[in-house]
């Protein structure tokens, strides 16, 4: 057999047939210096080596594509290599070259997952009596052991714990909580840590080098991250990338092209479908991932990742460069950040982040996913603080555009007292009483000329006969929540009060920036009519019907001025 670029050439006959190797298989490293990315499991094992300190029994934990298998087949070479250098099989000695090829006696791979029975163990507790045929070790390796069955595994204990002296047993898993504790007491466990993104990109620069084939670097760093900390998924999308664009250089653009676009299209269309509460088009892209044969946990997963880069983006600054995204890419991101506050996207990820929980392992996968978007596009629903802030930022938007706000009736969450208009009307202000003595609009002025000195009194007409313009000259949404509100004066004349119909949008509006928003109202009151007064928020009393008899309603002359 020649091998030649990935290539195997097979002679059969007078055909000659050309088998492709993918490149996990045909980069295995030979040797513990070829392994990236497990050093400290690397060196204790090398160490176990050349001081004949081996052990009969190992569990190599870890996720997919970290080396578990290929480390296991190292160490299987390394303590049968006739000539090891350094704790390193010499790859050139007859018991090297027949684990290289796959021909070895002494050296056997089970893969649980379809050998999980007893049969299957007993089987292996037979075979150990023999000793080996060419090397020093008999090397059992049993991946995905975390897929025998209850009883195989009582089957395995007193082989493992107590086997030949030439027999090695080697666990490999990805879901060592799986495992028996009766098993785990008995192996010495090496737990295979993802691979850093760093540590995938140069190994892929160097294999495409050896592979002869021109590629960006920012394109293989990409790959590396999408790999999620396993070489083997790196290879295998490499492989992918490598056939989409056979005999050209990879790019950035391309690998974005062939793994990541259009998810990132999908997803900027979903958050944009959800910010505008369009639950029929959320919907809608669900059907879409169905029918495309997305797994939605997967899904789910991928889109929280997106909302992630979105907090990220939009809260630090100059974090451009910690992501492995295109210019194009992290514009979209920073246009789509503009789009929500952080608040919002907290609680867009502090509900998927429960729902993610919930669907791993449910049967209704479907219907979950859907009641989570729906959750998101209607926040009315909830009743936490966070999905409260999103409703007022709504109400605040709307009124900026200049939208009407009808009030909502009861158990609703709208603006109570702003109508299509703008403004309360006239009938709320003529039908109310102010709650005390002076009940007469025409008595307003009278009763603060009776309380306060003439010069209080007069600044205190001058403020109520010129609300018009002092609303006027508040930017939006404050102008729509003082056309909303009634103004009234205690005995102190420092201090006016804005009333409100309830306890809801508009008074929160002012009390959530207290200094702030009631700071420029102050500032604008003192510029048009040169009196500096504090401004306080309440609630117009709902039994009354009025204000406490100490309050003289200014709106009552405002009043005056509109309509008269």
């Amino acid at each position: 057999m020649l091998k030649c670029s990935g290539i195997d050439t097979i002679y059969k006959g007078e055909w000659i047939f050309m088998a492709y190797m993918a490149l996990y298989r045909k980069w295995r490293p030979n040797d513990f210096d070829e392994v990236q990315g497990q050093d400290a499991i690397v060196r204790t094992l090398r160490n176990e080596i050349i001081y004949d300190r081996i052990g009969h029994a190992y569990l190599f934990c870890g996720t997919r594509g970290t080396g578990k298998t290929s480390i296991a087949k190292l160490f299987a070479k390394a303590v049968n290599c006739q000539h090891p250098v350094d704790g390193n099989p010499c790859n050139q000695c007859p018991s090297c070259q027949a684990i290289n090829n796959q021909s070895s006696l002494d050296v056997l791979e089970i893969d649980a997952a379809s050998n999980n029975g007893v049969d299957h163990i007993r089987e292996i507790r037979e075979q150990v009596q023999y000793s080996p045929v060419e090397g020093k070790y008999k090397v059992y390796i049993i991946d995905e052991v975390h897929m025998l069955s209850s009883g195989a595994f009582n089957a395995l204990l007193k082989t493992l714990e107590e086997p030949p002296s030439y027999v090695i047993f080697i666990l490999a898993t990805t879901e060592k909580h799986k495992i028996p504790v009766t098993i785990l007491s008995r192996c010495q466990k090496y737990d295979f840590k993802r691979i850093s993104i760093d540590t995938i990109t140069n190994h892929l620069v160097h294999l495409m080098e050896k592979e002869e084939i021109p590629a960006e670097e920012k394109a293989l760093r990409y790959i590396a991250r999408a790999a999620d900390g396993s070489m083997r998924d790196a290879l295998s999308l490499l492989d992918q990338c490598i056939a989409f664009y056979l005999n050209q250089t990879l790019t950035y653009d391309n690998v974005l092209e062939v793994l990541g676009t259009v998810d990132t299209a999908v997803f900027s269309q979903l958050l944009r479908n959800i910010l505008a509460q369009d639950t029929i088009a959320v919907l809608h892209t669900v059907d879409q991932m169905i029918a495309e044969g997305r797994e939605l946990s997967q899904f789910l997963a991928d889109f929280l990742w997106y909302l992630r880069n979105l907090l990220i983006i939009k809260d630090q600054n100059d974090m451009e460069d910690s992501f492995d995204l295109s210019t194009e890419s992290i514009a979209a991101l920073q246009e789509e950040a503009s789009l929500i506050e952080t608040s919002t996207l907290l609680r867009f990820i502090r509900v998927l982040s429960d729902l993610s929980g919930q669907i791993r392992n449910a049967t209704q996968k479907r219907i979950l996913l859907e009641v989570g978007f729906i959750r998101l596009c209607t926040p009315q629903m909830e009743t936490d603080s966070g999905s409260l802030l999103e409703r007022v930022h709504m109400l605040e938007q709307k009124m900026a555009e200049g939208i009407p706000i009808q009030a909502a009736g009861p158990g609703g969450y709208g603006a109570a007292g702003i109508s299509g208009t703008g403004g309360m009307s006239s009938a709320a202000f003529s039908s109310d009483n102010s709650g005390g003595s002076v009940t007469a609009s025409e008595n307003a002025a009278a009763a603060l000329e009776k309380r306060f000195s003439p010069a209080e009194a007069a600044d205190l007409k001058a403020i109520a006969s010129s609300w018009n313009t002092i609303v006027g000259q508040t930017a939006m949404p404050m102008q729509r929540f003082l056309q909303a509100a009634r103004i009234a004066v205690s005995e102190d004349s420092s201090i006016i009060q804005l009333i409100f119909e309830r306890d809801d949008i508009e008074k929160n509006y002012f009390e959530r920036n207290h200094q702030h928003n009631l700071g420029i109202l102050s500032d604008i009151v003192a510029e048009q009519t040169g009196k500096r007064v504090k401004f306080e928020c309440s609630v117009r009393n709902q039994n009354t019907g009025g204000h406490p008899s100490n309050f003289i309603d200014l709106s009552k002359i405002h009043q005056q001025v509109i309509f008269e």
